[in-house]
């Protein structure tokens, strides 16, 4: 026999039983009240019969199986991780300079620090802070002159370090953010013209890609020939600007004073500049618990001091829980309780000088991950990977 008669004859079969089922059925209706009952699909069931009968094709079910709940991963009991390091403590700082981390939670960080997308470990940066830049010898005690300037920023480059923006800085510090391994901060504070940033700064940005950070001092009598310049050297695309307050150089832990003090600078910098600050560069380097508290609650992300203590990297900022007899000038940041509130910075007058302490601190940084790398790993897997999932592999670029 044909599969083509084969075929036809299994039709004509199943066609006559489910017939002779659709009479029997329609037999069985009763009165029209009944008439109201579920009618049968037969052209479904001959085709879903059919199917069956030559193919051995399982007839469609009239409801689909729920789908099957992925379940949730747990972490064996039975599993020791291994023990995370203590936190790196650099050979350079004092006795009574503490490394602090910040990232509470403890897979969030090994994630991060880990992920080959971001910043490696030992990645270092180091703020530095200018006043003025004096065409001859530096008379002031904030100054530097126009040769020391020029050397250590040679230097800078030289070793090879690179200028990051302020935002940059914010997303590394968060969120390890991949930034130039050796990485620096040029903060200018305080109020200044055009010119001055045009002589001192405009060549590194236009030889090197490096941007200047410029600490804003929103005075009341802010002449608007002072704001106009501004705006242009924010169009120019080299300034990047941050809040350095409205009074200035007087601190007062009043909450109706540091109000008006940091949401003051917000307020004042949409309106004169078309900026919202993300830093707050403490004028003279004061602040408390309840300055912090507030900067926090206005918008800022980061915070700096004037003490400088060391360079800092993603999760580690050295700070102090009690004045140090020998650097009695340099306040104690602990009280504040938040890290990157109260960040160090250099002063530029020394920060030559320190640069090789900088360098080799990332340098020793990076070896000291290398040697807990593969515990911090393991830990991840065990404790972590079935939170956050695995570590993100390398993206190609």
């Amino acid at each position: 026999m044909t599969t083509h008669n084969f075929i036809s004859r299994r039709i004509r079969v199943i066609g006559s039983m489910l017939l002779l089922g659709a009479v029997f059925l329609s037999g069985c209706g009763g009165s029209s009240s009944q008439s109201a009952q579920p009618q049968i699909d037969l052209t479904k069931q001959f085709q879903d019969a059919l199917l069956t009968a030559t193919y051995a094709v399982p007839a469609a079910t009239a409801t689909p199986a729920p789908p099957t709940e992925t379940p949730t991963p747990t972490i064996d009991p039975n599993i020791t991780p291994p023990a995370l390091p203590d936190i790196y403590r650099s050979q350079f700082l004092k006795p009574l300079d503490i490394p602090r981390a910040y990232v509470s939670d403890t897979c969030t960080y090994l994630r991060n620090r880990w992920d080959p997308n971001k910043s490696e470990p030992g990645t270092i940066v180091m703020p530095i802070m200018f006043h003025g830049i004096a065409a001859e010898e530096a008379s002031k005690d904030n100054d530097i002159s126009k040769k020391d300037f020029r050397v250590l920023m040679k230097s800078l480059k030289d070793l090879g370090f690179e200028a990051i923006g302020m935002q940059q800085f914010v997303d590394f510090m968060y969120d390890n953010a991949k930034i130039p391994s050796r990485s620096v901060l040029l903060i200018v504070d305080d109020r200044h013209h055009r010119e001055y940033f045009d002589e001192n700064f405009k060549t590194y940005f236009d030889e090197w890609g490096w941007p200047v950070i410029n600490s804003w001092i929103s005075f009341k009598d802010n002449t608007q020939d002072l704001i106009n310049e501004q705006r242009e050297l924010i169009s120019a695309g080299y300034v990047d600007y941050q809040a350095h307050g409205v009074v200035h150089n007087y601190f007062q832990n009043d909450e109706t004073f540091l109000r008006g003090e940091l949401q003051g600078s917000i307020d004042a910098m949409k309106r004169d500049l078309n900026v919202t600050p993300i830093a707050y560069i403490w004028p003279g380097g004061g602040f408390s618990a309840l300055s912090v508290q507030i900067a926090r609650e206005v918008g800022y992300k980061v915070g700096f001091t004037t003490v400088p203590r060391s360079p800092v990297m993603y999760n580690w900022i050295p700070l102090a829980d009690q004045m140090d007899p020998q650097r009695p000038g340099y306040a104690p940041e602990g009280s504040a309780g938040d890290p990157l509130m109260t960040i160090p910075r250099f002063w530029d007058s020394d920060a030559y000088y320190r640069l090789d302490e900088v360098r080799l601190t990332g340098k020793e940084a990076a070896a000291a991950a290398e040697v807990s790398k593969a515990n911090e790993l393991l830990y991840y897997d065990i404790i972590c990977k079935p939170k956050l999932g695995a570590i993100p592999t390398l993206t190609p670029q």
